[in-house]
């Protein structure tokens, strides 16, 4: 995969009559200018049109489709709401792209026994929606919330804000219907929160669609707390922010959320959404939301309080009431919509380093943009240490992307060396595959390819993504350098 767009292989028309039979004629685009619609997923960077689209709307056409490919040797690709940020989705020239968009119905909602079923095409922020009015609401909520769809939080296994306290997708799926990549319909999981047996769920969760697709997801809902308070404090440095951090863990107090943002990052945030509550001469600010019962908050509350002021907080804001704490929280969501407003391009990364090593880490982040000329955002999940850098730049000079492609990777080098991880919600995709072996040996490397063999025998399950191949990895290192693409190698 390059970052320019090439054209795709088109597919034999008896092929294509077999998918507009087995779903219908609407549900199968094909034509080049409606197919640009899914070149590429939220890492606009890369692109690549599909062979073909096709949009199922039920676990019957999704095996149908999937089937069919299967037969004839066909690789494809399964895409939810196309909002993932390390080209998981990214189509293939020769392959089907089957787009899970129109299965987005809420299928059953069980408050007795707290869970939800829904088809992969259901937006996050729709689960807390239809559940509010009872009381509940669904706890894993990245910063797209309003736009990514369930099926998509499943392949990434997708954190987000409120991660920290109450974990990541995988933590929340209590069932799943899934189709094999032969097509088989299974199901996986049950009524009981842990069922005997190999965890084959907690493998298919966050495999980036290499093993299936699933096509009906239960989520576990949980009751909406008594008390939550949100708490922006502001400081001079990040250095100081990372030490309030690590005080109010260490004084065993876990948060619901714990964000941090940098100065570029809050006035960016400022320019764009015009809030009025984040301090622009601030070196960062941390972002606290505490939740439980109301005397819990309280105390809490009191708490970080101190720790923040401690830690060289220069002023403190708490919110209680529903719309003052959403305020507090829309800046941060809206971060990366405002990077747009700050550079005609951004390349964002999302590396994993252990709380203890933040400030150090961030300050080698600093001195790297001040080495490279290329200004880097910072905005992260401070509680679980989940970097995400906005590298800016614009496309239009030439050797620009190479540029930002390798000062992501000098950041997650970075985070694995630290001893942190490649990735912390945006999954691996085409974009971080080709720095696997900077964390996994080869042996280990080896184990992972056996385990997706035993899935997906014959690789046509969205191929190229997570593992390091020849032809991607050539290519990248071919464009740092400014040569040419490799001619003749196998993607598989």
């Amino acid at each position: 995969m390059t970052a320019i767009a090439s054209s795709s292989t088109p597919i034999p028309a008896a092929i294509r009559r077999e998918f507009e039979q087995a779903l219908s004629p609407k549900q199968v685009i094909r034509r080049k200018e409606e197919l640009l619609t899914y070149e590429c997923d939220g890492l606009a960077a890369y692109r690549q049109r599909p062979a073909l689209v096709v949009l199922p709307r039920s676990t019957a056409e999704v095996a149908a489709a999937v089937q069919i490919c299967d037969r004839h040797d066909l690789p494809w690709v399964a895409r939810g709401a196309g909002t993932g940020l390390s080209g998981g989705a990214l189509p293939l020239a020769n392959g089907v792209l089957i787009v899970m968009a129109q299965m987005n119905r809420i299928l059953n909602i069980d408050y007795a026994n707290q869970r939800v079923t829904v088809q992969p095409g259901v937006i996050n922020n729709w689960v807390t929606q239809a559940v509010s009015g009872a009381g509940f609401y669904y706890a894993p909520d990245p910063s797209s919330q309003i736009i990514c769809s369930i099926g998509g939080n499943v392949a990434e296994n997708s954190g987000g804000v409120h991660c920290l306290k109450y974990g990541v997708t995988t933590n929340h799926v209590l069932e799943l219907t899934v189709v094999t990549t032969s097509g088989e319909i299974v199901q996986l999981g049950g009524m009981a929160p842990e069922m005997p047996g190999y965890d084959l769920m907690g493998v298919l969760i966050g495999s980036e669609g290499t093993l299936g697709v699933a096509t009906e997801i239960t989520l576990r809902i949980l009751k909406t707390p008594e008390a939550i308070a949100v708490l922006l404090a502001d400081f001079d440095s990040i250095e100081a922010a990372g030490e309030a951090v690590t005080a109010i863990i260490s004084a065993g107090i876990i948060p619901a959320g714990m964000e941090m943002m940098d100065n570029l990052s809050i006035n960016a945030v400022e320019d764009v959404v015009a809030l009025g509550c984040y301090p622009r001469d601030a070196g960062a600010i941390l972002l606290v939301e505490l939740d439980g019962l109301t005397v819990e908050v309280e105390g809490n509350v009191a708490r970080v309080g101190e720790l923040c002021r401690q830690a060289g907080a220069r002023s403190l804001t708490v919110a209680t009431d529903p719309e003052q704490r959403l305020k507090l929280w829309k800046g941060r969501k809206a971060t990366f919509a405002a990077a747009g407003q700050m550079s005609p391009n951004y390349f964002v990364q999302d590396g994993v380093v252990p709380r203890t090593q933040l400030a150090k880490v961030l300050r080698e982040i600093e001195a790297l943009s001040e080495r490279s000329g290329y200004r880097i955002a910072n905005v992260f999940h401070a509680g679980d240490g989940n970097l995400h850098p906005l590298i800016l730049y614009d496309q239009a000079i030439p050797g620009a992307f190479a540029d930002v492609e390798e000062i992501g990777a000098e950041i997650l080098r970075l985070c694995v060396q630290a001893g942190g991880s490649l990735s912390g919600e945006h999954g691996i995709g085409a974009d971080k595959n080709c720095y696997m072996p900077e964390m996994f040996t080869p042996t280990d490397l080896e184990t992972m390819q056996y385990v997706r063999s035993a899935f997906n025998p014959k690789g046509l399950a969205n191929p190229g993504k997570l593992f390091p191949t020849p032809q991607q990895c050539g290519d990248r290192a071919n464009r740092l350098q400014g040569l040419p693409p490799i001619e003749g190698a196998e993607l598989f």
